[in-house]
């Protein structure tokens, strides 16, 4: 899950754009430099590859690693104008919009609510070496010694230990609750 803050235009829209397997973040990387270079703020807003921590093991050992939500597949938050079209759509790795025919359509709300989006704002009480519970994911249950704070992308870099060792994890905000 991850939190948008909700202060852009009500008109824009979530769109999803297929990519080539493995561009994800080239055509995110991409994208944000374009939208700077052209100053397109104000039609495209956020551009998002959806990502979970998952525990694997691996020769008996286990390890958080970052998977992908929709491998293939990138969110983008904007108002459909001709410009914004053309940018995205022209944007190298980039296949097209997923929708019927060359309409792109976008997500209808419940479908935002599905895919883990949240537009609210959060309230944050947090500081860097605050111990944190975490709640929900992979990491459930363990306490977490927050090492930063990421504001624009509402999440927070902690320490969990794991197996007697200290492991940084990348958590959202709402995956966290202080610790009374």
């Amino acid at each position: 899950m991850f939190n948008i803050p909700k202060i852009m235009g009500e008109k824009a829209r979530w769109y999803v754009v297929h990519t080539y397997s493995g561009y994800e973040n080239k055509v995110k990387a991409t994208l944000e430099k374009t939208i700077e270079n052209r100053n397109l703020q104000d039609s495209i807003h956020f551009v998002e590859v959806p990502t979970e921590e998952v525990v694997e093991e691996k020769d008996g050992k286990q390890k958080v690693v970052v998977k992908k939500k929709f491998p293939g597949y990138v969110l983008i938050k904007m108002i459909m104008t001709d410009e914004s079209w053309y940018v995205v759509r022209n944007t190298r790795g980039v296949t097209g919009f997923v929708g019927p025919g060359s309409k792109p359509v976008p997500l209808t709300d419940e479908e935002v609510e599905s895919m883990g989006i949240m537009e609210t704002p959060i309230d944050l009480d947090l500081e860097v070496g605050e111990s944190v519970k975490v709640t929900a994911g992979p990491l459930r249950e363990f306490i977490a010694v927050i090492q930063e704070i990421n504001l624009e992308k509402h999440k927070i870099k902690a320490l969990v230990n794991m197996f007697g060792r200290d492991t940084l994890a990348e958590l959202e905000f709402n995956q966290v609750e202080k610790l009374d």
